[in-house]
C-alpha cells in the first residue's frame, strides 16, 4: 500500500509552442531535473516529492507513470513533453528551449523525467543548455529502471558467483547504433538493455555471434514496478520470439545474465501483487 497520500490532477496540456509568450525577464527561476523513478510512486525521493509539491510548473515526460501524475498538486500548471517511438513528440531543442522561456518568466520549474535523468534521460543535454543561458539548475537522483525494475522482477544485477556487474545499454541512438558487442559478450556481466523491443533480433543474434552463449538466461520487463508490471523469461535465442508472441509493449527492458534464474526464486512483488489480489476477492 502507498504510503504518499493521492493527490487529484487536474487536466494536463499539451504543449504548443506557437502560444508560449516570451515576457520581459524578471529574475531568472530554476530548473530541477528531478528523477521520478521506474514507477512506483513509493520510490519517489523524498527531495524529488518535495520539488513537485512546490513547483510552479511541472514539464514531465511519457514515463512519468499515471500513479506519480496523481501527486501533481491540482493548482500547479503541468506541461507534457512525453517522446514515443514512431508517434509525435516534442523534439529535444523545444523543450530546452521551453525550460528557458519558462525560468526566465522567474517561475521554478520541475523539469520531471522516468527514472534517472542522468541515465538515458538527456538530462545532461538540458543542463548543459540551461547552464549556457545562465538558469540555475540543480539535480535530483532518481532510480533508474535496470536498478528498480529488476529489483521488483526479483533478479538481482549482481550475485556472487554469477556476476560481478552489470552493464546498462541504450538500444537506442540518434544515428547510427555503435555498440561493441564482443565486448559485451565477454564482460560476464549482467546485461540490461533500454529501449530494446524493436531490436530484440539484432541484440540476440549479435551477442550470439560475438560469442556468448545462445542458452543464457534473459528476462524482458514489461511495466516494471508498477501494478501490471510483467515478467517474461526464455534463454537469448528465444528473445525476438518472446518479444512477439507476449506481445511485449514499451516500456520495457530486457535483461540477459545468469542472474536471471533466480527470478523464480526471488520474485517477491509479484508474490505480493497475488496475495493482496486474494484478499481483495474474499
Amino acid at each position: 500500500m502507498s504510503l504518499i497520500p493521492k493527490i487529484a490532477n487536474k487536466t494536463t496540456e499539451v504543449v504548443s509552442f506557437t502560444s508560449v509568450a516570451v515576457n520581459e525577464p524578471r529574475q531568472s527561476g530554476r530548473v530541477s531535473l528531478v528523477g521520478a523513478g521506474p514507477g512506483d510512486p513509493d520510490l519517489l525521493t523524498v527531495k524529488a516529492l518535495r520539488v513537485i509539491q512546490q513547483a510552479d510548473v511541472i514539464v514531465y515526460d511519457r514515463l512519468v507513470s499515471k500513479e506519480i501524475c496523481q501527486l501533481f498538486p491540482p493548482s500547479t500548471p503541468t506541461i507534457y513533453v512525453g517522446k514515443a517511438k514512431d508517434h509525435h513528440s516534442v523534439p529535444q531543442q523545444d523543450i530546452n528551449d521551453l525550460l528557458i522561456i519558462k525560468a526566465k518568466q522567474g517561475l521554478n520549474i520541475c523539469r520531471l523525467k522516468g527514472g534517472d535523468a542522468f541515465v538515458f534521460g538527456r538530462g545532461g543535454e538540458e543542463m548543459l543548455e540551461l547552464r549556457e543561458q545562465g538558469i540555475k539548475v540543480d539535480l535530483v537522483p532518481g532510480i533508474t529502471a535496470a536498478a528498480g525494475c529488476t529489483s521488483y522482477a526479483g533478479i538481482p544485477l549482481t550475485h556472487r558467483g554469477l556476476s560481478q556487474g552489470c552493464t546498462f545499454v541504450t538500444a537506442h541512438a540518434e544515428k547510427d547504433l555503435q555498440i561493441c558487442w564482443q565486448s559485451l559478450a565477454q564482460l560476464d556481466h549482467t546485461l540490461v538493455f533500454y529501449m530494446g523491443l524493436s531490436k530484440a533480433d539484432m541484440i540476440a543474434s549479435s551477442l550470439t555471434q560475438a560469442g556468448l552463449c545462445a542458452h543464457t538466461p534473459v528476462a524482458l520487463i514489461e511495466n516494471g514496478c508498477c501494478p501490471q508490471q510483467r515478467v517474461i523469461r526464455g534463454e537469448l535465442h528465444q528473445l525476438a520470439d518472446l518479444v512477439t508472441r507476449e506481445q511485449v509493449k514499451s516500456p520495457a527492458l530486457i535483461v540477459v545474465g545468469k542472474v536471471v534464474a533466480l527470478a523464480e526464486q526471488l520474485q517477491w512483488f509479484a508474490e505480493m501483487a497475488s496475495q493482496q489480489a486474494s484478499r481483495l476477492s474474499a
